[in-house]
């Protein structure tokens, strides 16, 4: 993404999207955490339908877009002041002010004044933007449903064919940065279904309605004028700045200022086209993840299984341990197979606690979240690649007969906690890694599995029953 909406979407990283990345993914991390490649469109498309720009919407000068689905005319579910239907209609009556405001601060980054016109002219709020900003779905999907969602067989034929088609690039750049090949069509895969679902709304647009209007306008400033400045250096055209609401676009969903970071020119063009050059793209998207940490050779991380009894306050991203150290604590591979280099770190992910499969993550599990701040989403994209290099669909099963929680059971399980003093954050139906370790607390405090697993089961024995 090469990352997420900035907390919300993707580090200008896939916000395939964080942006909303908390409202589908099934475990964010804090908002801003990452600032989103793009968070794609977020899986618009894969949970449901594409983004919603309606296709018969008419780009207007400076790509503005008419016909587009109108905004509510409502406050955000986020509660913050700028959010307010009153705050939304001030600002959006401000727009052409803000917008030429912002001129002083395009000149200081070498945009030309002709140019600024040129691609400012006809601009116009997209209010659309704020409802999905502020979008609280009451129904998440399940990391199983999730997986098999986005790692079908329809996407491995085609992941494979893309690998064959563009052999002498994944070549090139492999042998250049030493990024995995498969990891790279992964997130092409993920992010757009190979460049089938990039979103349909003007970056310009959502941009600058963005860094005028609502919670993130110093954040979305940024990327308003980064979009500038790569119309200006000639990169990309406006037409190919087609995208999610955030920003994030192309097939592996950047935003602008990671572009701005990590896009390369591939094929020495000239220019940096993430979008229709696949030169460019794998180039860019290999170098983004070298520059975030990704080690040459190593794998993202191994399937385990977890012993009965095992204590899981020890299933947390901070509690790092070696291999070995894991292996004496009577973790190990399906069919037991060893766990492999003994002195590499690794920490425990029980994504569905004990009656789920558990994960030793390495360090490039943890580039890939830089990527898109989900572990869902990086399990996704590590599990699809290992499936495009002809490895087998994970061994232990998923807990199926388990539903997700709905919002409201999920903002009643915080308050719960809260009421016990094991939460000490503002309840918002969200779950992350301080719902996690709160929910450990409770679980270890009454003598059950603490596996920070919020079922069912964990809402009825927080509600005493």
């Amino acid at each position: 993404m090469m990352q997420s909406m900035a907390g919300l979407a993707k580090r200008g990283g896939s916000v395939t999207g964080a942006m909303m990345i908390a409202t589908v993914l099934l475990f964010p991390l804090p908002a801003g955490a990452q600032t989103q490649n793009g968070l794609s469109n977020l899986f618009g498309g894969i949970f449901s339908g594409p983004n919603p720009a309606p296709s018969q919407a008419t780009p207007g000068p400076g790509g503005a877009q008419t016909g587009a689905q109108p905004w509510s005319g409502e406050d955000g579910a986020s509660g913050h002041p700028l959010m307010t239907a009153a705050a939304i209609r001030k600002a959006a009556g401000d727009f052409n002010n803000c917008v030429a405001g912002m001129w002083p601060d395009a000149a200081r980054r070498n945009i030309t004044q002709e140019n600024f016109q040129r691609f400012t002219a006809g601009l116009a709020p997209d209010l659309r933007i704020m409802d999905l900003m502020d979008s609280q779905p009451e129904f998440t999907k399940s990391i199983w449903d999730y997986l098999d969602i986005l790692v079908n067989d329809n996407r491995l034929a085609k992941g494979r064919e893309v690998l064959a088609k563009y052999k002498a690039q994944f070549d090139a750049t492999e042998r250049a940065t030493g990024v995995d090949r498969y990891i790279i069509a992964s997130i092409w895969g993920i992010e757009s279904n190979y460049s089938t679902q990039m979103g349909d709304r003007s970056v310009l647009q959502s941009t600058a309605t963005l860094a005028c209007i609502g919670r993130r306008q110093a954040y979305f400033k940024d990327e308003f004028l980064s979009a500038l400045e790569i119309l200006n250096r000639g990169d990309l055209r406006p037409e190919q700045l087609r995208g999610s609401w955030a920003g994030a676009f192309g097939p592996t969903q950047f935003m602008p200022t990671a572009f701005k970071r990590f896009a390369v020119d591939g094929d020495g063009d000239g220019r940096r086209d993430v979008v229709d050059n696949p030169s460019d793209l794998i180039a860019s998207t290999a170098n983004n993840l070298k520059k975030d940490g990704w080690q040459a050779g190593q794998t993202w991380g191994y399937e385990v299984v977890v012993p009965e009894g095992f204590n899981y306050m020890l299933a947390d991203r901070a509690k790092a341990m070696t291999m070995a150290q894991w292996e004496k604590l009577g973790l190990k591979r399906p069919a037991n197979q060893p766990l492999p280099h003994p002195a590499e770190k690794a920490y425990l992910l029980a994504p569905a606690g004990a009656q789920g499969p558990g994960f030793l993550m390495l360090q490039n599990f943890r580039v890939i979240m830089k990527y898109n701040p989900a572990e869902a989403y990086a399990m996704a994209i590590g599990h699809f690649a290992d499936r495009l290099r002809g490895g087998q669909p994970f061994v232990q099963p998923w807990p199926r007969q388990e539903r997700e929680l709905s919002r409201t059971e999920r903002l009643e399980l915080q308050q719960l906690l809260a009421q016990r003093g094991f939460y000490k954050g503002t309840p918002d139906g969200q779950f992350g890694g301080q719902t996690r370790e709160a929910l450990r607390n409770f679980q270890a405090s009454i003598g059950v599995p603490a596996d920070g697993f919020a079922s069912s089961d964990a809402l009825d024995r927080l509600r005493g029953r």
